[in-house]
């Protein structure tokens, strides 16, 4: 199993015009590929709810939001320990035409919709998009702290003088 191969594909022309509601919960298998997939130890829960509303001109309107827990590894301590993610997914897709790749965006200004492909979106993928960006690349457990190692007075002691008599020991063959 690998995280490529979890999908769920909504055609637009499919659904209602009210919406609707998708509850993605992946097994162990999936979840433990998906943890690999965006660099975690593991993956114990992820739960995603979704609403996908038709909008516009073939265009559709993804909200919900997305439960996880997740064990990372302590940038400071390399402890293993467990975070609770919780994100709101918001998403609009439109098709090819009117999803205007290439468009430069402002700070401030709402996203271009994402393209939709044949008529489709895969709301796995705009799970796992949204699990990816709400891990935090520099983990660290609550209360560890980090403590400098202490300096020393040594001269020889300094990775200089290390590089020195490497230098040294080169020059003599």
């Amino acid at each position: 199993m690998s995280a490529a191969s979890w999908a769920r594909p909504v055609l637009v022309a499919d659904l209602p015009p009210e919406g609707e509601i998708f509850e993605l919960v992946p097994d162990a298998a999936t979840r433990a590929a998906l943890a690999r997939h965006v660099g975690l130890l593991a993956l114990p829960v992820l739960r995603a709810r979704l609403k996908v509303i038709p909008a516009g001109k073939g265009g559709v309107l993804v909200e919900g939001d997305l439960e996880a827990s997740v064990r990372q590894t302590c940038v400071v301590s390399l402890e293993a320990f467990d975070v609770e993610l919780r994100e709101i997914i918001t998403v609009r897709f439109a098709p090819k035409a009117n999803a205007a790749p290439g468009l430069v965006v402002e700070l401030g200004d709402e996203d271009p919709p994402d393209p939709l492909v044949d008529g489709a979106l895969d709301l796995a993928a705009v799970v796992t998009e949204f699990l990816a960006l709400a891990i935090d690349p520099y983990p660290r457990k609550p209360g560890a702290i980090f403590v400098p190692p202490a300096e020393t007075k040594d001269p020889s002691a300094s990775p200089f003088a290390a590089l020195g008599k490497l230098k040294g020991s080169q020059s003599k063959k």
